[in-house]
Order: C-alpha cells, then structure tokens, then sequence
C-alpha cells in the first residue's frame, strides 16, 4: 500500500532535504508540498494524503492551526509536527489540536520513514527527547496552586480576554494582570496562554 505525503515546511532547502530523505524509501510517495498554514490546508484539501509533516513556525497561520483546520475536514489524515522546537507549551499545543507525533529536525531518514509509516497506521510518534519532556512534565509534582485571583484571571483569559479587557472586569490596570499571568505562567510551567489554560484544565483549576 503506498502512503501519500505532504510536505509542509517555509525553507525550501529543508524540504529538498525531507524530499531526499524519503525518496527511496519504499511505500512512500510525496505528492505535493507547501510553504504555509493556509497553503497546507489547501493543498491537503487537494491531494487529501495519508500524513502530513507539518512544521511548526511559518508564515500565514502556523503548523498548530494548520493542524486543527486539516482535521476538521480531514479526520483521516494524519499529522506529524517536523520541527526544531520542544518546548512544552509547544508539545502540548500540537497533541491539543490533533497531531499524532511531535519529531524534531534532528531526525535521521530511517527514524522519519519509519515515523511515517507508523503514523499511518494510525500510531502516536514521538521524538525521544519530546518523549523525555511529556513524561517529565506528566510526573512533575504540581505543588504550587493558583490562588484565587490568579484562577480568576486565568478563567478571563480562557475566554478570549486581552490583558486590558481581564483589568477591566477585574477592576485592575493591565499592568497587574500582565504580572498575574506571569505568575501563572511560572506556577503550570508553560510559556503562553495556550497552554495555560490546557494546564489549568488538566490539573482541575478551569
């Protein structure tokens, strides 16, 4: 059975190298390419392949929100992020909207070929050092809670709410609620909103 491929990068050489690395590899067959979140979806609208290695940062709506909108019109399509990029907040955001592998760069051609297939087939795949950092964050005590005007906020923000929009239903400056979220942020061990809020609701908060 041949598994389609999109190639979803912004730099041209690293999909010239994508393209090289799994040229031989048998099964494998890369139909089309794109350099953006909405020429991805574009494209998988098109040529609706098995997977997509979708990269992460780009121009025109990155590989996250690419992910999520591939999805939701093709659920059968698989998604693996190709990426240089490992932070939690990241990782999260990925798995969150839908992606079943988070590879790094670092990959070598018969770990990636064998990433494709494996994701195919429907399996989650994970770089070993991604995997390192799910686990780490999975056993991480969370000892430090949010205190009642840090959830209040929190909760703001899982609206929709700008800094300023949060200060004025809070009745305080958008430099305090600046501080809040940063206070947040240190407390759930994440880097955006995002993943704020994903946290939140994991831990029982939101």
């Amino acid at each position: 059975m041949t598994i389609t491929v999109l190639l979803v990068d912004d730099h041209p050489v690293i999909r010239a190298g994508i393209r090289a690395m799994l040229h031989d590899q048998p099964e494998l067959t890369i139909v089309g390419e794109a350099v953006s979140g909405s020429a991805a979806l574009a494209a998988a609208r098109e040529l609706t392949p098995d997977v997509v290695l979708m990269d992460l940062r780009m121009p025109d709506g990155d590989g996250v929100g690419a992910t999520g909108a591939i999805l939701a019109e093709l659920p059968a399509t698989r998604v693996v992020i190709l990426t240089t990029y490992r932070t939690d907040g990241d990782i999260l955001r990925a798995v969150e909207a839908g992606a079943v592998g988070y590879l790094l760069k670092d990959t070598s051609p018969a770990e990636l070929a064998q990433a494709v297939r494996a994701a195919a087939r429907g399996e989650t795949v994970l770089s070993p050092a991604v995997a390192a950092t799910l686990l780490g964050r999975v056993r991480q005590p969370r000892t430090e809670t949010l205190s009642r005007r840090e959830a209040e906020v929190l909760r703001l923000v899982a609206e929709g709410l700008t800094n300023a929009a949060v200060g004025r239903a809070l009745h305080i400056t958008e430099a305090t609620v600046k501080t809040y979220v940063v206070r947040i942020f240190t407390k759930l061990g994440v880097s955006d909103r995002t993943a704020a809020v994903m946290a939140a609701v994991q831990a029982g908060i939101l």
